[in-house]
Formats: structure tokens, C-alpha cells, sequence
């Protein structure tokens, strides 16, 4: 019997690593190398991020506010070109979030001051990529437009190996969380299991000392949380190869049936008795009457 993943937002390696409030430290080291800049308190981060957020399955989200800056930071495993219109909608959410905090009113007669976005994509899926990739909201459009009036970017930074090399020399922990990454995937290509192929991993971050004493303190939790992450992005696409096949089924019956219909149609125009119809066609009585 199979058996649905449990969809745990908080359970997630990444989310783990850089977006709990004991391993701020981490997050800052990476927003630091990302944008040259040079904070050293982790408290200057308020951390953002909204659980189960509904209407968007974004499963390792980290947001978090620092300054002026409202920051949404993601890993995905799957190429994704929709990153724009998902990231457009959550921002839609911290904003919301945002303006109640500080008891603003969209309804107002001022102008209200909203963090600038930024929002940063961390993929180490199997598609091949350039190191950066920027994705436009515009390009979803059903009407292309030379000069957009309404833009939004999502931009993509691949983070597999031997991509964005200078970045993960500046951040250490992404450093880590990326041959943790490999690591898995180097196993699964060699026919380990992925339970095999995960506890392997974590044997191999606690042996060259990973975030320090991380792993070897927390080995089944990471252990349970790399599982699922795995399990659910193969439950995810197993289920949309069940949507499809399913759809295409039914296109091919809405189609047979149409052309029975039509079938019929033109026997009734031929003044041709209702049981003849209905013995060529398999249509019910009714059906043939209401046509």
C-alpha cells in the first residue's frame, strides 16, 4: 500500500539549517555572501517565514526581514519556471503579515513604506543550468509584451557542483549543505537505497564535522527529515504523472463520446428508429431523447 508523505514544512534539512531561530548565525553568513555585506549580530535577522501557507506549496522557505529588506530564500530540487508567480503570491502573505504588524492601513490616504523584496532560489536539481538564472513573471503572460507595466523576478542560483564555486567558498554553511546534497545524490546514481544513501551522508558530514556537532547530535532527526524531503519530492512527482494519465483518459473518452453523439445526431436526422440508435451507438434511451 502506498502511503502519503506527510507534508511537514518545518521538517526540512535547509529550513533546518538556515531558518530556525538557533542557527540564525547560519542564515547570516549567507545572506552576508550573497550581498557582500558585513553584520555580524544574528538578531539583526527577524525571521518571516509563514507555516503551511495554503495556496503555495513552497516546502523549504525561509523569510526574514533585516533593515529595509524583506528576503525569501528557497531550495528547490525541481527545475521550476513558475518560481515568479509562487514568490509573487507568498510576498502577497508577508506583506499582509507585515502591515499588521506595524498597524498600517492599506485603505489610508498616505503612501506606506513596505520592505523592499528579494527573492533568491537555491537549486541542486539534475537539469543542467548556468549558474544564474532569472525568471520574469512577464514570461507567463498569455499576451507577451515587449515593455511589461507589471514585472516580478525570481532569481535561480545553482548551487550543484562545480556551479556558483566563488559562493560557497564565501559561506561556509552552504558549503556544507551542498556536499551534504551531493553527497545523497552521488549515492543514489550508485544504486544505494535511500536510506542507505542518507545515512551515508550524515556518517560523512558528523566524520569531516559539519556545522560542528550538528549532525552527530541530531543524526535520526536529519536522518527522518532528509527522508521525507526525498519521499515527497518522489510522491510529488509520481502524482502529477497520475493527474496526467488520468486527464488523458478522460480527454479520450470525453472525445469517443462526442463522436457517439455526433454519431447519433446524424441517425436522427435520418429519421432512423430510437432502438436502432440505441443498439449502434450504446446510448441509454434517455440520452437518445434528450438529443
Amino acid at each position: 500500500m502506498n502511503v502519503e508523505p506527510k507534508r511537514n514544512y518545518r521538517d526540512t534539512l535547509f529550513k533546518k539549517i538556515f531558518g530556525s531561530e538557533e542557527n540564525k548565525h547560519y542564515l547570516l553568513q549567507l545572506y552576508n555572501a550573497l550581498n557582500n555585506s558585513h553584520y555580524e549580530n544574528p538578531n539583526d535577522l527577524q525571521l518571516t517565514t509563514i507555516e503551511n501557507i495554503i495556496y503555495v506549496t513552497i516546502k523549504n522557505d525561509v523569510s526574514f526581514l533585516i533593515e529595509s529588506e524583506m528576503t525569501l530564500y528557497e531550495q528547490q530540487a525541481t527545475y521550476n519556471p513558475n518560481m515568479p508567480l509562487r514568490g509573487l503570491m507568498y510576498y502577497a502573505q508577508l506583506y499582509q503579515e507585515y502591515l499588521t504588524g506595524i498597524k498600517r492601513n492599506l485603505y489610508s490616504t498616505r503612501l506606506i513604506k513596505i520592505p523592499n523584496p528579494n527573492f533568491i532560489v537555491f537549486y541542486n536539481g539534475p537539469k543542467e543550468t548556468e549558474d544564474e538564472v532569472e525568471f520574469k513573471l512577464s514570461d507567463a503572460f498569455i499576451t507577451p509584451q515587449e515593455s511589461p507595466k507589471f514585472e516580478w523576478t525570481a532569481k535561480m542560483l545553482n548551487i550543484n557542483k562545480n556551479h556558483n564555486v566563488a559562493l560557497q567558498k564565501k559561506c561556509e554553511p552552504l558549503y556544507y549543505y551542498v556536499e551534504f546534497a551531493n553527497r545523497v545524490n552521488s549515492n543514489i546514481k550508485k544504486g544505494l537505497s535511500a536510506k542507505q544513501a542518507m545515512t551515508d551522508a550524515v556518517d560523512y558530514a558528523i566524520k569531516h564535522n559539519f556545522y560542528g556537532d550538528f549532525f552527530k547530535k541530531q543524526k535520526s532527526e536529519v536522518l527522518n527529515m532528509s527522508l521525507t524531503e526525498f519521499n515527497q519530492e518522489e510522491y510529488d512527482r509520481e502524482k502529477h504523472d497520475d493527474w496526467f494519465e488520468e486527464g488523458r483518459i478522460e480527454g479520450e473518452k470525453s472525445g469517443i463520446k462526442k463522436g457517439i453523439l455526433e454519431t447519433a445526431k446524424n441517425m436522427l436526422l435520418k429519421n432512423i428508429p430510437f432502438e436502432i440508435i440505441q443498439s449502434c451507438t450504446g446510448l441509454s434511451l434517455a440520452e437518445i431523447q434528450k438529443l
